[in-house]
């Protein structure tokens, strides 16, 4: 017997990770014998982390679904019946044209997130046959949105340099930021510059694994980095330290935000934040001396109720040294402002009635339990989401899904969490079964995924599942039932031809052959070029009204903010007791937030869902490394493992997210505990603003 040659399918990584990395499946006889990172991509540079490595495992997992799925016994009972995928789609079109003829459309709420990024299987299915059919729409607010805001109101756009511009700077500040569990492809070029004597500091409550490589490390109480940024800024103008004259030319509002910095001198910026007088002091004179200097940041510190504001103090900061503009310095946030997708083309919503509400994702709980009103929510549809183990407050979340006039549909590789209450279970395709375009967030890259296998079972990708859903809708418009190739190629063409100026810059010359062909292709990129520097003059050019930075920004008076950076306590923590602690819900170092959370190898490597502790909150409540705790409040409890450590200071708490209930013992994650409210800007979730009080719950050592 022979076997066929082995086949090099190259791909991407759909997490949702900054790297985004470039990777190979290796096929023979129509199965992927070997996986790994493009050894050829200037940013994955031939790894993968330690989450994806093992991505076969997930692909021939023996629980991946296979078939559709429908209940037959009561809602979490896990008692299911095998369909077809015939009967699957007229039973939920069925259902939803009932729904529809007597709430109206806006009674059917697509729930979906990040499980799987990319053009087709994420952006274009968040909204093409939603907008069609006139369903409520969703507030995808979860993750980064207070920082994605506060970065525009800002600076103009959500560009950053590419990772290998840290090797120009002599000063990292990580703020909230854990590259090493979270970004790992940036590590070896900031090892690569502490090599050439960059001073390295992160800010962090916890001692992270980037962290512990650090020159130095700061601790601020959780929720207080706006205060920490508004105190270096005092120590700077207060000493002279700053470049008033930079100020002047570039910045709009200096004058609002220097008055504002009388406010927050290093004595009262200690006392909310924990950071010694000194140690305040002695960073902002090195940041100011230091020149380039990069302050470095991701989604965890704005996760808190004062998330907008904390950003945009942060983001006002290397103005006042004048780091803007320069290689090496400034702000590095996001580089998934670089391409601005053309929104009609990919949306549709000009062909397609008004949206009739927004939901926020994450008030889903509040929102299956009545706050959602005049229609009530009668049908929920999720599918790249999990929300039983990511979105907060999940005691709330399964109270409503639990409903039995709710009609839940879930779309995914395994019967997650969320699917057992649901109605019916669809079988997903992984990343190697179907195509699509990625834009990273982390690098400058723009990458295509070949699918290199046919659809295990039955499985569907979500666009098809879209496509076939639409179709039993009786929904005729062409642009519901293209193929993916011909939704990628238009959407990639109309924005590289009519984008704005900027963007058609970055896509120039990249067609969709040329991405099938090569498989990644860089953004169009000068050489020397610099976020937020004019390639023509040199000097610094923000992409706001005005070209220049926001430190006052009026905007935001519309949102409820003040338009000048301020701190304020969140309101879970006015009525805190000695016996609270502030929680917050780490990154886990082998999962993707709750994506990855099923996988045996990767369960075992994570070890037990816990909670850190501090040894002196630890000794007050008899708690030792090992044994078991119940951590909770009034939204909630779970059990966890406790870890008793220095990593964590006093009155603070880490438990790692993305555990799923369904392998705890007491069927739950530390969501239970998380708040459901929101931030101050954009909807924002609020995870890291929560109070929980810790006890050993005497059932001894954990497992």
């Amino acid at each position: 017997m022979t076997t066929s040659p082995i086949t090099k399918v190259y791909g991407v990584c759909p997490h949702d990770c900054p790297d985004t990395c470039a990777t190979i499946t290796e096929v023979q006889d129509g199965r992927a014998v070997a996986f790994y990172a493009n050894p050829d991509h200037p940013y994955t540079q031939g790894w993968l982390c330690a989450k994806v490595r093992p991505y076969l495992e997930r692909v021939y997992d023996p629980e991946r679904l296979m078939y559709p799925l429908r209940r037959v016994g009561a809602k979490g009972s896990g008692q299911w019946q095998r369909i077809s995928w015939a009967e699957a789609i007229a039973e939920i079109t069925t259902r939803w044209q009932q729904i529809i003829a007597q709430y109206g459309a806006a009674a059917i709420l697509p729930y979906s997130y990040s499980g799987t990024l990319g053009i087709v299987q994420n952006a274009v299915c968040q909204h093409r046959l939603w907008n069609r059919m006139g369903a409520s729409g969703l507030e995808r607010s979860i993750c980064g949105a207070a920082a994605e805001h506060a970065v525009l109101a800002t600076l103009g756009r959500r560009i950053a340099a590419p990772p290998e511009d840290v090797l120009h700077s002599k000063l990292v500040i990580l703020w909230g930021h854990n590259p090493a569990s979270t970004g790992p492809h940036f590590m070896p070029f900031l090892r690569q510059a502490q090599k050439q004597g960059c001073y390295v500091v992160v800010i962090d409550p916890r001692r992270t694994r980037t962290a512990r490589s650090a020159d130095l490390h700061l601790q601020p109480r959780p929720a207080t980095d706006g205060a920490l940024a508004l105190g270096i800024m005092h120590v700077l103008e207060a000493e002279g330290l700053h470049d008033e004259a930079w100020l002047h030319q570039y910045a709009t509002g200096w004058e609002d935000l220097r008055a504002r910095l009388a406010d927050y001198p290093p004595e009262r910026v200690a006392a909310i934040t924990g950071v010694p007088v000194a140690v305040i002091t002695e960073l902002a004179r090195r940041y100011a001396r230091t020149t380039p200097a990069l302050i470095k940041i991701a989604d965890g510190l704005q996760r808190h109720a004062n998330g907008g504001q904390t950003v945009r103090a942060i983001a006002c900061l290397p103005a006042l040294t004048g780091q803007y503009g320069l290689a090496g310095g400034g702000l590095a946030y996001s580089t998934g402002g670089y391409i601005a997708w053309d929104g009609a083309t990919l949306a549709r919503q000009h062909e397609c009635p008004p949206v009739p509400r927004v939901v926020n994702m994450n008030r889903l709980g509040a929102a299956l339990t009545g706050e959602v009103h005049d229609p009530p929510i009668m049908s929920l549809y999720v599918f790249n989401a999990n929300p039983v183990t990511s979105t907060p407050n999940t005691a709330k979340v399964i109270q409503g899904m639990q409903r039995e006039d709710l009609f839940t549909v879930v779309h995914d590789l395994f019967l997650t969490d969320t699917a057992q209450y649901a109605d019916l279970v669809l079988p997903a395709t992984s990343q190697l079964e179907h195509a699509d375009l990625h834009r990273a967030y982390g690098q400058v890259t723009l990458q295509y995924n070949a699918p290199a296998l046919a659809p295990l079972g039955e499985c569907k990708p979500n666009w098809d599942v879209m496509r076939l859903l639409a179709a039993g809708m009786g929904y005729t418009d062409t642009w519901l039932q293209q193929d993916d190739e011909t939704v990628l190629r238009e959407i990639l063409d109309v924005t590289r031809t009519q984008g704005d100026a900027f963007t058609r810059s970055v896509l120039a010359g990249i067609t969709l052959e040329r991405l099938k062909a090569e498989g990644s292709v860089g953004l169009n990129l000068p050489a020397d070029f610099v976020p937020f520097r004019d390639p023509a003059t040199g000097t610094p050019r923000f992409f706001t009204d005005d070209g220049r930075i926001k430190l006052r920004c009026d905007a935001l008076i519309s949102s409820g903010l003040d338009p000048v950076p301020e701190y304020h306590t969140p309101a879970e923590f006015a009525h805190a007791t000695p016996d609270d602690l502030i929680l917050i819900t780490g990154a886990p170092h082998h999962f993707v937030s709750g994506s990855l959370g099923n996988q045996a190898s990767l369960r075992q490597k994570e070890g037990a869902p816990s909670i850190e502790i501090n040894p002196h909150d630890a000794a007050a409540r008899g708690i030792s490394t090992g044994m078991m705790v119940t951590v909770g409040n009034a939204r909630g409890s779970c059990q966890l493992q406790a870890l008793v450590t220095q990593d964590v200071p006093p009155g603070v708490v880490v438990a790692p997210k993305g555990h799923w209930g369904k392998y705890a013992a007491d069927g739950r994650n530390v969501n239970w505990t998380t708040p459901d409210a929101l931030a101050d800007l954009a909807g924002q979730s609020t995870y890291h603003s929560n109070l929980v009080r810790v006890v050993a719950d005497g059932s001894g050592q954990g497992a």
